[in-house]
Order: structure tokens, then C-alpha cells, then sequence
């Protein structure tokens, strides 16, 4: 069966325009840390979820740890499992509860916007820490479904930013899209012990958060050839890229506001945006 926006009617209404959040979710330990991420985290969440007819009906995350080379999938399961995608931490860490459902119907809306890209349901992933981490603290008790869109690691920026922006007119169906990556993550230059942000990831920080605040789309698009920080700042992109996705669902004529504007553990970017 094919579905189209009408098809939303049954199940998702016309609502307010639903915010788009891109959050640099850093370490998995920030699943079960109290620090100022994660309290900015809680607080934007009941800003965003409790707010009456304007709260969202489902959440859709974009998440840097669901790569799928060549194409894009979208989570169908009516339950979400939790995946503890890492290794090396606290035992804790491994058995965060974190329990949501999932929306079929509302996985086929998605799916049926990127058509053209022939994206797939996949009822087998889950959530991953790249979501869970993030919104154990953004929405904490969700009620309403929650779905992860891949992303195709094999897709140009351009084209990737061309897919995502296919699913923008969703947000005024009362779906609220996250992307959850680090716009600067270099995780070999990691400082564990703490210490000062690299000079390089200061840098190529301040200069992709001065192109997103004037939509300098092209730039953003081609980091590599725009910034010579951006090969130490971004060695592979695939923490870059569910940022690429928040970006292609903001509109022309919104604003952002920038959110955690810190760098942790002197590479990993945690500077978060959210529309305006």
C-alpha cells in the first residue's frame, strides 16, 4: 500500500510546526551523568514535550550510530528494543532501561516521503545510544512513539541533505526530528584527563557554528574543502552528518539557537542547535 500525508489523518494531525533539534550527545555516559549536557537536556525537553496542543505526537531521531552503507531504513517495530552499541564502560551503562514504542504506520508515512530513494522498514534495529542517551533525559517517560532513520554512509552530503529535507513538511504533522551526532569528533585526540579544547576543534567549532547561523548551506555541505581543520576536527563524518539532517529540516526562513556550546574532553563538539 501506498501512503501520502493525507494518509496521516487517521493517525497524526495538523499541529503547530514542530521544533527540529540537533544534539552532540557525546560520551554514553552522559546516559547516567547529572552535568550540564544533560540538565540542558531535561530542560529543553519539558520546554518541547510538555507543552499542550503543541507537544509532539511522535519523535524521529537521525542518530550517527545506525549507519547503513548504500541505503536508508526506517525502525517499524510497535516496540522499541534498547541496543548498547559500546564497549569499555561501566556495567551500569549496560542495563539502562529506556522503554518506548515504536509506529508502523507512521514508519510507512516516512518510508513513502523518501520513495525515491527506495528507503526500507526494518523492524530489527532498535534504538540506539545515540537516541536513548540523549532522550533518557530529553523525554524521559516518552509517550508518544519514538523511530530512528538511518543514514546512508555512502551518500554524498548534498544528496543526503536533499533526502532529509524530503521529510520537513512532516513537522507540521506533529513529528519532531532529532539529529544526534558531534559536529567536532576526533576521538583519537581524546584528552580522558581532562584539559583545554584542541586549538583546531575551537576552531573548525566556531567556524561551522558561524555558517549555521548564516545558512551557509554550501559550506557546511563540503567541510573538507571550506575548513583546513576539518580533517583532524571530522576525521570520518559520521557523527557530521546527522547534522547535515537537522539542517536540511529547518526552513528557509527559521532561525536557530545554539544549545551546549562547549567541547568536551578537547575534541568531542558538543555544540547543539535547536530551531527558532
Amino acid at each position: 500500500m501506498n501512503y501520502s500525508l493525507a494518509d496521516l489523518e487517521a493517525r497524526l494531525v495538523p499541529s503547530p510546526r514542530m521544533p527540529v533539534l540537533f544534539v552532540g550527545h557525546g560520551t554514553p555516559m552522559n546516559a547516567i551523568s547529572d552535568n550540564e549536557y544533560t540538565r540542558t537536556w531535561s530542560r529543553l525537553g519539558h520546554d518541547v514535550l510538555d507543552s499542550g496542543d503543541a507537544a509532539p505526537q511522535a519523535i524521529v531521531v537521525v542518530s550517527a550510530h545506525w549507519l547503513t552503507p548504500g541505503e536508508t531504513r526506517i525502525t517499524d517495530a510497535p516496540r522499541n528494543r534498547v541496543i548498547y552499541d559500546f564497549g569499555g564502560f561501566p556495567d551500569e551503562l549496560y542495563h539502562v532501561p529506556y522503554d518506548t514504542v515504536g509506529d508502523p504506520e507512521v514508519a510507512r508515512v516516512l518510508a513513502q516521503q523518501l520513495v525515491e530513494y527506495e528507503a526500507a522498514l526494518d523492524s530489527q534495529w532498535g534504538l540506539d545510544h545515540g537516541t536513548w542517551s540523549v532522550l533518557k533525559h530529553l523525554a524521559p517517560e516518552p509517550t508518544v512513539p519514538v523511530l530512528q532513520v538511518s543514514i546512508d554512509y555512502a551518500m554524498p552530503l548534498p544528496q543526503l541533505f536533499e533526502l532529509y529535507g524530503r521529510l520537513r513538511a512532516l513537522r507540521d504533522r506533529g513529528v519532531l526530528f532529532i539529529g544526534s551526532g558531534n559536529i567536532v569528533h576526533a576521538l583519537n585526540r581524546v584528552k580522558w584527563e581532562g584539559g583545554d579544547a584542541w586549538d583546531w576543534a575551537e576552531q573548525f567549532d566556531t567556524d561551522t557554528a558561524s555558517a549555521l547561523s548564516e545558512r551557509r548551506v554550501d559550506q557546511l555541505l563540503d567541510p573538507y574543502g571550506t575548513w583546513a581543520e576539518a580533517r583532524i576536527a571530522v576525521p570520518t563524518d559520521d557523527h557530521y552528518r546527522p547534522m547535515v539532517a537537522a539542517l536540511s529540516l529547518l526552513h528557509d526562513d527559521e532561525d536557530i539557537r545554539f544549545f551546549n556550546e562547549s567541547i568536551d574532553l578537547g575534541s568531542v563538539g558538543m555544540r547543539s542547535f535547536i530551531s527558532a
